[in-house]
Parts: structure tokens; sequence; C-alpha cells
């Protein structure tokens, strides 16, 4: 290598270290700084008569007189921080910050030997950490690694119908809560349970005739959700019940809440049946079969047969009832599924194989579709309609569906007209 070579070398070394410094002095900028110093300095000790001497042994004599910096980070960063100052079992100082941050501390020789920083770090949906560390040592960085708590809202269901509203909240563990009544509504808090930016926003669109609104907060290590009653359901003091379950197949736990009226409902039931029995033979065959087909082929199978396959929620009654009603109206009494399978819904055992697969059966979807629109205002048609067939869609995505099934429904009457 020659002298000029050596040269060009040694030049390009230099102005890295020289960006690399500058990098880290403007990275440092961004960082918060506070001061922990307690009024008070510790007693005098041996320490303090061998200071000078000890410290030529751990790296010069600023070692026990320099001020002390400690930088601390957290992964993710953000994270809310408390910090104190302990020295023999008794907080000498206290401050709060977000990471990342430098700490100011007393030198080393301005501390006791036994005094510690305790750091707490919080962040929303992370489990809570802690860690001590000696002021006296040698740490200069501190990162704090947070992990994503246990269990997680995955995802939420609205449902409301017939008078009666359900809010299902599926986790990936089994949860511990509480409920507690409020002016107005309700408070469930998930202890130990974060969220998912998919539950939040079904919780952020819940509206019907008995729930307001509903809105969900993360503090700290806990899921704060606000359920806001109506008007209406307020002055006719609604019951709350609770019901938990478990999905083996998709390993998932489900909390259930229902808002039930004080009758438990008993007046829409005979609307309901009243309903059922106004449908007519004609409103779920011919054009309203492209309907009904071009549902099932937009929404996952899977979906379907969750939402109406018995479970034992309130609505069971009535998928039973519309399924019984849609053998009535069709011919030879039979309900037929996708394979060409055939059930006389006139025949309980048969009209519970029908239910048993529902989500398979040719014109359910049109049937449950005639019935909500008997039921419910145009307003809330859609996504009561959602809430029965397909709680899992969101409903921005439903309603692309619907306006594909419509739009596939009008043709058809066009052509046959």
């Amino acid at each position: 290598m020659t002298a000029r070579q050596l040269l060009l070398r040694l030049t390009a070394l230099s102005l890295a270290a020289a960006i690399l410094v500058a990098t880290a002095a403007i990275a440092e900028d961004e960082f918060e700084t506070v001061e922990l110093i307690p009024e008070d300095k510790a007693g005098f000790t041996a320490t303090h008569v061998f200071a000078p001497i000890t410290g030529l042994f751990r790296g010069g004599p600023g070692f026990w007189y320099d001020q002390r910096r400690l930088k601390i980070e957290t992964t993710p960063p953000g994270a809310a921080l408390d910090l104190f100052y302990v020295r023999k079992n008794f907080q000498k100082g206290y401050e709060q910050a977000d990471s990342p941050v430098i700490v100011l501390l007393p030198s080393r020789i301005d501390a006791g030997d036994r005094d510690s920083i305790t750091i707490r770090a919080f962040l929303d949906g992370y489990k809570q950490r802690e860690i001590s560390i000696r002021v006296r040592g040698k740490e200069e960085e501190i990162l704090i690694e947070l992990e994503p708590l246990a269990n997680t809202l995955v995802a939420v269901t609205h449902l409301y119908f017939a008078g009666r509203a359900s809010l299902t909240f599926l986790t990936k563990e089994a949860l511990t809560f509480r409920v507690q009544h409020r002016e107005g509504g309700y408070s469930i808090i998930f202890i130990e349970t974060g969220t998912s930016d998919e539950a939040t926003a079904v919780l952020s669109v819940v509206n019907d005739a008995l729930v307001e609104r509903v809105w969900s907060q993360q503090l700290g290590e806990d899921l704060v959700v606000r359920i806001e009653l109506t008007p209406e359901a307020i002055a006719r003091r609604v019951d709350l019940r609770q019901q938990q379950s478990h999905d083996p197949i998709r390993r998932l736990h489900s909390f259930t809440l229902n808002v039930i009226p004080p009758d438990g409902g008993a007046e829409a039931v005979r609307r309901t049946r009243s309903a059922l029995a106004r449908i007519t033979g004609h409103q779920v065959s011919s054009c309203a079969t492209r309907y009904d087909g071009d549902l099932h082929e937009h929404i996952e199978a899977s979906v379907l047969a969750r939402a109406l396959t018995p479970k034992g929620s309130f609505v069971d009654p009535y998928l039973r009832a519309a399924m019984k009603r849609l053998g009535e109206i069709s011919p030879g009494g039979q309900v037929v599924l996708g394979d060409g399978t055939r059930f006389r819904t006139s025949i309980p055992l048969e009209l519970s194989a029908a239910s048993s697969q529902a989500s398979e059966v040719r014109g359910y979807l049109a049937i449950l579709r005639q019935l909500v629109n008997e039921l419910e205002p145009a307003a809330n048609q859609r996504n009561t309609l959602r809430g029965l067939i397909a709680p899992e869609v969101t409903p921005a995505d439903f309603d692309a569906i619907i306006d594909g099934a419509e739009a596939a429904e009008r043709l058809c009457l066009t052509n046959a007209g």
C-alpha cells in the first residue's frame, strides 16, 4: 500500500468517525433529560479516603468525582418511566419521564454504597417492568425490553335483534374481568389484556336501539370498555347478563354481554312471529335466490357457519323459527342444501338437522334479510343483518358485499322484466 493510499484510507476513517460522533450527538439531543440528585449527600466513609487511589484502577479520578449520566431506553420506545432514588430503603427522590431519557445522578463519591435507582416502565398493552441498579455501578446505558400482555382482545362481534343486544369479546386466553354499573351504562375492566386495531374499530361503530355507543381505553395493563346505553334502554331498566365459552377450533375464548329488556323480550317475540307469518315464498325465491347466492359466494362459509349454527345465543329460537318458515313456504315443505340434501322442517328432527347446517341452506339468507326488513327501520337493517349472518365481517366490507348482492338481484329483476 502506497503512502497516498494509506493517507486516503486514514482520511476516510476519520470522516466516518466524525459522522458517527455527530449522529450520536444528534440522537442524544432527542433524549429528555431529568435530574435525580438527593438534596443531601451520603455520609463520609473510608471510600472517600481511598477514592483517589482506587479511582486509578477504575478508569481514572473521574470514576468517583464525575457526575453520573444514565441513558435509559425501552423497546418499544415511548414508555412512561417512574424513577425512584432509594437510600437505605428510604425514597430520596422521584421523577417521571418518557423513554428515551438521560438521567443525571450524583457522582459516585456523593452516593452511598447502597444507593440505588429503581426504574418502573409502563406502556399501554405491555407488561409493567421494574429494575434497580446501584448508583455506584458501572452502567451507562439501560435498555428495558417490554413484553406484550399475555391476553389480547382479537375481535368483537355486535348483534342486535328483536329488542335485545349482545357484545361478544374474543380473546386468546380466558378472561379475568370486572363489570361495574355506572350512570348511563356499564364499564368492563379486562385485567392484563391488550386490544387489537380490528377490535377497537368494531367497538367504535357499535350502535343500536339499546346501546348508544361503546369505546375502549387501555390503562396500563388493563383494558377498559365503556358501554353507554340509550335513553330508551335506561328508561326501560334493561338487565345485563354474562356468558362465557371456548372455541376449541380457533382456540379463542369468548365473553358475551347480553342487554335484555325487563320483560325478556316478550313483545319482540310476538312481533317476530307476526313478521315471519307475513313472509311469502315469492320473497325468498326467483331473483331473491341471486341475492342469496351472491352472499354465499362472498362471505366465507366458516363465518356464516359460526353465526348461524345454534350455540346457546338468544337468537337461536328466532333462527330456528326462520328455518321452519322457509320450509313452510318452499315447494314440498322442504329446505334444500347446496349439495341437494332436503329436510322437511315440519319434522322436529329434520328441522334440527337443517338448523345445524343453516349456512348451507339455499334461501336462508334471503328469508333472514326479509325478516330484518320487516322488523327494523331502514337505517338499521344492514347492521342488524350483519350481526345475524356475518358479525365477524367489518361494517365496511359487509356494505360492499351487500351492495354487490343487491346489484345482482336488480340485474335479475331487470332481465326478468
